[in-house]
Parts: structure tokens; C-alpha cells; sequence
């Protein structure tokens, strides 16, 4: 079995720890974080090993990084990781830079190595089901759609939020991922993009922790509204924001020739999947509660309007699929292609929306491939 070591203590840390309770293959042996103090903290919870970053880098028993350092710090950690002959496994995006994360596909092609990259969520039961059925021309073919992830920022709920509203943040670093890895697994690579922005105001207030009232500066844009033209002929409309108190909108519909389709949260696992194929008709649920990264494992609604009051979360997934394939020497879905063509869409709609022009992406990948009940099946404990 291979050994992680995990650079990067917060909080969604205390996530990738709960896979190792799904999937056969995760072992955590150690953690470092630029805070000591929140590795020695992690270490004592998880009962595994508190290194420095050096120390884990460069212990030779260790074989797959997992970077879950902020957007910022993700390629230098993991240009370390691959220089240091280590797999990484990387939090989203694979860098805030299309230049830096070509430099991470060059070096782990070097020293032959895997690199994986967040998010995973859509190799859950809800965008598969939706893979599923657009593949089998259930809504024939997707020709326009929308999708939305709004709500009024991650001040509300984070102690640490300052890095969301500065260079390297934002809805669609933070959010577009998801998205657009799910609507290019749905739909195939991405082509060109058009795109507006905003900010509405310079400042805004922590709201929890031991920083609240505090006032901080907002950098960049909060809202972003984009048209995503894909090369199979789709054009799907998108809406990223932190200035929204509520909404009541699906989280994504794409519309076909032979009917429509509403697709779950990209941003977790489950689902259900409806369909229509008339005008006037009533939606055909599909549930996902069968399948083995759809039940439901989460009852917890957070009051937003983002989030389901009932979910699955199966993060870890990616990490453990790319375990498998590295033992197997084949592909894995959560590619570093897939990844760079997901920030090239990240990288693109920001500049679109900079400069008031539609603009081509320049990147390419493949559709990755389906991934059925039994390729899930032999990752599970």
C-alpha cells in the first residue's frame, strides 16, 4: 500500500482523513503544515506521524504527496513534492498560474510520476448518472445550459478569509472548478469564453472566530457572470458570486434536443438527476442512493442556498482512483491534463472579463472516462 503524507493542515483536511474509512488503498503516515503547530494538533487527532516539510519531502518511505496548502502555495509545494520523486495529489486548482501548472505537467512527465488534482466530485453518483444519461442520448444533444454558484462569501463561515479576496482567490478559483471539471466531463473540452465582472465593495468583515468584526480589503472581482462555448457545440451560461444572500435557481440544467436535464451540485456527490423530455411534462427523478458514491452520508444544512440539506461527500475518491492506477500503470480520471484545461477555462474567463472580449482557450483534453459502478467497486473497503 502506498503512504501519504499530507502537507497542509486545515480545514479541509479533517475531509481526505475520512476517506481512508471508503477506500482500501489511503494510509496517512504523516503531516506538516508552515504552522507547527497545526501539524503537531493534526498528527495527535489522526494518530500518524508530525514532520517539518522538509522532513516529509525527504523521507523515503513516503510515496504520494497530498497538497492541501492554499491555491497560492500549490505549485511551489507541489514542485517540491515531484522533485523529491513523490506522486502528488493536489487540492484545486493544480496553480493559480496556466504557466506554473504546464511547468507541473512537464516535471512529472520528467521524473514519471502521477499527478492528481482535485475536485473528485464528479466521479460521484450524481454527475455520472448525468454522464450516463446524456451518453445514452436520453436528452439528445446538449445545445445550451446554465449554471449557478452564488451565496454572500466565504467570510461568513471561514476564521481565515482574507486569501479568498485577494489575487489567487475569488468565486471562480475557489468555485469554477468544480463546474467546469464537471461540464467537461459532461460535454468534452472547452473552446472559447465570454465574460463580465464586478466588485461591489472594497471591504468586507469577518464573521466568525477569533477575528470577528474585523474589517479586511477586497482585491478583485466577487461576481462573474460567463457564456462557455465547447467544441461539441454547447454553450452553456454561468454565474460565480459572493454577493448573493440567497437564490431558489438549480445548481446546473443543460438542454438538449430530445429533452432537458438538472444535474446536482457539482461541489458534492449525490444527487438525484431529473429529466424532461417534453414541454409541459413532469420531471422524471433519477435517484443516485444505489450507488456506492451517491447514498447519502450527510444530514447538516447549513441555512445557504447553496447547499442541500441531505448530501454525499466522497472526497478522497480522486486520491484513491490515481492510487489504483499507478499500481496498475493505466490513466487516472483526475489527470493534470483535465486539471490544466479546467484552469485554462479558471484563467481565461478571468481575462474575458478583464478585457470586455470573448477568448479562445487554447487547451485541449480528453473526456474522461466513464466511471462505472465497478471501477468504484475495487476501491472500496
Amino acid at each position: 500500500m502506498k503512504k501519504i503524507g499530507l502537507i497542509g493542515c486545515g480545514n479541509i483536511a479533517e475531509t481526505y482523513f475520512k476517506s481512508q474509512d471508503y477506500f482500501n488503498n489511503i494510509k496517512f503516515v504523516a503531516c506538516a503544515d508552515i504552522n507547527q503547530v497545526s501539524a503537531d494538533e493534526c498528527a495527535k487527532q489522526n494518530n500518524i506521524l508530525s514532520m517539518s516539510v522538509d522532513d516529509l519531502l525527504n523521507n523515503e518511505d513516503i510515496d504520494i504527496i497530498l497538497n492541501l496548502t492554499i491555491p497560492k502555495a500549490h505549485y511551489e509545494v507541489s514542485e517540491r513534492a515531484l522533485n523529491a520523486g513523490k506522486h502528488v495529489y493536489s487540492e484545486k486548482p493544480m496553480a493559480i498560474k496556466l504557466s506554473d501548472a504546464k511547468k507541473i505537467i512537464e516535471l512529472a512527465k520528467k521524473n514519471k510520476l502521477y499527478f492528481g488534482n482535485a475536485p473528485d466530485t464528479f466521479l460521484g453518483g450524481g454527475i455520472q448518472r448525468s454522464r450516463q444519461l446524456i451518453d445514452e442520448d436520453s436528452v439528445g444533444k446538449v445545445l445550451i445550459g446554465n449554471f449557478i454558484f452564488a451565496f454572500s462569501g466565504v467570510q461568513t463561515f471561514h476564521p481565515n478569509p482574507e486569501s479568498w479576496f485577494q489575487e489567487g482567490g475569488g468565486p471562480v478559483i475557489d468555485m469554477g472548478p468544480y463546474f467546469f471539471t464537471a461540464l467537461v466531463n459532461l460535454l468534452g473540452p472547452a473552446k472559447n469564453v465570454r465574460a463580465r465582472s464586478a466588485k461591489f465593495s472594497d471591504k468586507r468583515i469577518v464573521e466568525t472566530g477569533v477575528k470577528k468584526g474585523k474589517e479586511f480589503f477586497v482585491d478583485i472581482p466577487t461576481s462573474f457572470m460567463m457564456d462557455i462555448e465547447f467544441h461539441s457545440g454547447s454553450i452553456i451560461q454561468g454565474f460565480l458570486s459572493f454577493d448573493v444572500q440567497n437564490h431558489a435557481r438549480n445548481h446546473m440544467e443543460l438542454y438538449g434536443s430530445k429533452g432537458s436535464i438538472i444535474v446536482p451540485d457539482p461541489n458534492m456527490f449525490g444527487g438525484p438527476v431529473l429529466t424532461s423530455k417534453e414541454l409541459g411534462t413532469v420531471w422524471e427523478e433519477h435517484s443516485v442512493e444505489n450507488m456506492y458514491l451517491g447514498k447519502t452520508n450527510i444530514v447538516n444544512h447549513s441555512g445557504r442556498s447553496n447547499e442541500a440539506p441531505r448530501q454525499s461527500n466522497y472526497r478522497g475518491i480522486g486520491l484513491s482512483e490515481m492510487i489504483y492506477s499507478i499500481e496498475n500503470q493505466k490513466p487516472h480520471r483526475c489527470s493534470a491534463e483535465l486539471s490544466f484545461h479546467v484552469l485554462d477555462i479558471i484563467e481565461t474567463t478571468i481575462k474575458a472579463s478583464t478585457i470586455n472580449e470573448e477568448c479562445e482557450i487554447k487547451s485541449v483534453c480528453s473526456q474522461p472516462a466513464y466511471f462505472s459502478e465497478n471501477d468504484v467497486k475495487v476501491l472500496l473497503k
